[in-house]
């Protein structure tokens, strides 16, 4: 085939070629006029087919829909594995489906009880922490930055957090280092997702020593751990609007000042247009906290009775 490709684009010498490869002439000859099989010739038309779909349709054909439309379009009845074993051979596949990440579930021992239960109100500071991981995208590049933080329900004030590059248990384990030192005498019932790092025996056990009570997010209900996500998105829609972010750095400087102006400086109406960290000082140096309860959203309460029962 190399033969008779290079001799109809390049008009390259039978001769020398047959040397280079090592085969004689009359080897060639007799290949290039053996009677091809039915099945055979029948495989060639459907490869050219397959490279004239690939090319008209962009490349957004996998073999199940390359099968679909051929045989839609051709009057045909191939089958899926075929149409897959010709791909395969040509090299030819579907562009818009990324390799799906393989995601091992946690074990059954592993997962703690939802036993905040969306009570995400709290009556004094370190009742009641929540926690999560999201990340930070460097605008037209493929970098990203990790923010692991944990906030205290009462106030929502940011008790720790931590930057990394790596979405990893050392990211989590030194974001809850950090609000530990910081608080050493706290012990409230820690909520998180069940993302592996606090599934872990060791984060697990750091919960355990420190006299913390677990609770984690049910599968498929993000609303479990409704503050911190809506944390997430307030951050971001913030963040990258008030700083100019252009690389590593200064994505890094932007996640680092936006965090200190959220607990510092960014007043909320649900406090009396108090900060956090205002907020949590004062209930740090009164007897009782002021109360501060979530106001009462029809249109959210519709849609937890809904959906997320």
């Amino acid at each position: 085939m190399a033969i008779q490709y290079f001799i109809e684009k390049k008009q390259w010498s039978i001769n020398w070629m047959c040397r280079q490869l090592e085969i004689s002439r009359a080897a060639y000859y007799k290949w290039l006029h053996r009677s091809v099989p039915e099945r055979e010739a029948e495989n060639l038309k459907l490869a050219e087919l397959i490279k004239e779909y690939d090319e008209r349709f962009c490349r957004i054909l996998g073999y199940r829909r390359m099968t679909s439309w051929i045989n839609h379009f051709n009057h045909t009845n191939y089958s899926k594995n075929r149409i897959h074993r010709i791909m395969k051979k040509l090299g030819i596949h579907s562009v818009i489906r990324k390799k799906k990440k393989t995601y091992h579930s946690s074990k059954p021992e592993a997962t703690a009880e939802n036993k905040l239960k969306r009570d995400f109100n709290a009556g004094k500071p370190n009742e009641k922490w929540a926690t999560d991981v999201t990340e930070f995208k460097i605008p037209e590049t493929g970098k990203k930055l990790y923010l692991s933080a944990i906030f205290d329900l009462y106030d929502r004030y940011p008790v720790a957090y931590v930057i990394s590059r790596r979405n990893d248990n050392k990211l989590v384990f030194d974001t809850y280092d950090k609000a530990v030192e910081q608080n050493p005498e706290a012990r409230p019932l820690f909520h998180s997702d069940r993302g592996y790092q606090y599934t872990s025996k060791v984060f697990q056990t750091k919960l355990q020593e420190q006299g913390m009570a677990q609770s984690m997010s049910r599968v498929g209900h993000c609303i479990d751990n409704g503050p911190t996500e809506g944390l997430w998105g307030i951050i971001k829609s913030d963040m990258y609007c008030m700083y100019k972010i252009t690389d590593e750095g200064s994505l890094y400087s932007a996640i680092h000042g936006y965090m200190k102006f959220y607990a510092n400086e960014r007043p909320q109406d649900r406090f009396h247009c108090k900060t956090p960290s205002e907020v949590r000082q004062e209930a740090l140096a009164s007897e009782a906290a002021i109360q501060y309860p979530i106001s009462e959203n029809k249109r959210l309460e519709a849609y937890k009775a809904k959906w997320c029962a």
